[in-house]
């Protein structure tokens, strides 16, 4: 398995941005299950990354399927008190880093779950007004 697949495992589940950070490319682009959007850059991506961290409880891989650059990692995970599973699609680039990451989940209702806890979460979080600004 390849290191960052591996570094992954420990460190998602953790909701720890600072973790997440150094696993991804500067230019990493990040495609969530919640809306049809995509968010680009290192340190957007690993603020949402650590602030779905924190929302999901119970987080872990049930299985992992890859080789060389592409990676389908399957979790299981709570939102609240709603059951979750999805999976994580990653494209590593040249230097093993985290280049895309695209998020599929399932069922619908968890995934409302997810964008009304995310939504809450990111409107009292300053810096992404900043993200947002630069995205436009």
């Amino acid at each position: 398995m390849h290191p960052t697949i591996e570094r992954m495992q420990e460190v998602v589940a953790k909701g720890d941005e600072n973790l997440i950070h150094d696993l991804l490319a500067e230019d990493v682009r990040f495609s969530p299950p919640t809306y049809y959007s995509t968010w680009t850059g290192r340190a957007p991506v690993a603020a949402v990354l650590g602030h779905v961290g924190q929302v999901f409880s119970d987080f872990r891989y049930r299985r992992i399927m890859g080789d060389g650059n592409d990676w389908a990692l399957e979790f299981q995970c709570k939102i609240g008190d709603l059951d979750a599973v999805g999976v994580d699609l990653i494209t590593l680039n040249d230097d093993g880093l985290i280049q895309e990451f695209e998020v599929a989940m399932r069922p619908y209702k968890s995934i409302g779950a997810l964008r009304d806890a995310m939504m809450a979460r990111v409107t009292t979080d300053a810096r992404f007004l900043k993200f947002r600004e630069a995205l436009s």
